[in-house]
């Protein structure tokens, strides 16, 4: 049995708030490159606007002139044909779909970047001493998972950011972290300690590593699903000569590139869960001579998989796109957040480990 060093855990709990501390600067970066960047591109769609609307002056004036004189391009269809768009169309008003780099600099979102990654390397440091603190790998508790499963969401961000430009997604993944760090420290803060005898196994790394890593990406794909769902309100506004309200938003892809890229994450994300489940299982069988008991965790851990399932079969397979996709994608993260908060603190079961 290791020896519990509680010094190593007071420092991991003062990395962790130092962590908070620093996500919380990010977040305002990111919050603020997104307002900045709004204005710019208004900006940008009104000279455009301003510019087409002087083209299609010149283009009328032409036309008159060429009637005036008997010529072919006498107004008419022609004329009509040859009318330029306005600058601010549902396209242009959001971002590339391919989200690749562009070649402006924007300082406020290299600022944000920049604060993530000092900000994940004091989350590192936290889960790092705590698990030296603790002789073990940290995700024993609901509190050691919590934080474990914040520093994975964001590193996991921060890798897809090498190939990707996602930084319009930093200011929910971020919130995301913060909140998940608040609610450990706050409502599931538990004292660095040894696991219950039914976890001292290799099938602790195995298993609940793999869910930590799922969870992170299901995590991403909540937050682009939800962006999804306001960038679609905001296309068809547009579409519809309205008012733009969700200025923000021109930051974003548009809402179909952000549903191409949640799917593929969900599918990667569903793969990982799957052996959640099957490996889960196979833990339970060492443990407790059986695969399968029904016992709430379970039952939950195999609904998340069904809904996920659910979500990648109807979009492959039956045309589930566009918001239907997004709400299913957002009802299996909300499972995800329901087996982790009510099964494990309402629900007696052969999985309660949540430390309380």
């Amino acid at each position: 049995m290791p020896v519990i060093n509680e010094t190593l855990g007071q420092y991991s709990e003062l990395f962790m708030l130092l962590a908070a501390g620093t996500y919380t600067v990010a977040f305002i970066a990111f919050a603020w490159d997104l307002a900045k960047s709004s204005k710019m591109l208004r900006a940008v769609d009104l000279k455009a606007a301003a510019s087409a609307v002087g083209e299609k002056k010149v283009t009328v004036s032409a036309g008159r002139v060429a009637g005036g004189l008997g010529g072919p391009d006498a107004g008419g269809p022609a004329g009509r044909a040859e009318r330029p768009t306005s600058g601010l169309t549902v396209e242009g008003g959001t971002a590339a779909g391919d989200m690749k780099y562009a070649g402006e600099r924007r300082a406020p979102a290299r600022v944000a970047v920049a604060l993530t990654v000092l900000g994940v390397l004091i989350h590192g440091a936290g889960v790092i001493t705590r698990a030296f603190g603790a002789g073990r790998v940290p995700w024993g508790n609901m509190y050691e998972f919590l934080t474990t499963g914040a520093f994975v969401a964001v590193a996991v961000f921060l890798i897809v950011l090498i190939r990707r430009d996602l930084r319009f997604l930093g200011t929910f993944v971020i919130g995301l972290a913060i909140i998940m760090l608040v609610a450990a420290s706050a409502a599931f803060w538990t004292p660095v300690g040894h696991l219950v005898p039914a976890l001292q196994s290799y099938w602790l790394i195995i298993h609940v590593s793999i869910a930590v890593l799922s969870s992170a990406l299901f995590t991403l794909t909540f937050a682009m699903s939800v962006l999804q769902l306001l960038q679609s309100y905001r296309q068809k506004n547009l579409a519809a000569g309205r008012k733009d309200n969700l200025g923000f938003m021109r930051l974003v892809p548009n809402a179909l590139s952000l549903e191409n890229l949640s799917y593929r994450i969900n599918a990667i994300a569903f793969i990982g869960w799957t052996f959640t489940l099957m490996f889960g299982a196979i833990w339970a069988e060492k443990a407790w001579g059986r695969f399968w008991g029904w016992d709430p965790k379970e039952v939950w851990t195999f609904v998340i998989w069904v809904v996920y399932a659910g979500y990648l079969h109807a979009r492959a397979t039956r045309g589930w796109t566009g918001t239907r996709a997004a709400w299913l994608s957002i009802v299996g993260y909300a499972c995800v957040i329901i087996n982790f908060t009510l099964v494990n603190t309402v629900f007696n079961g052969l999985h309660s480990y949540s430390g309380l």
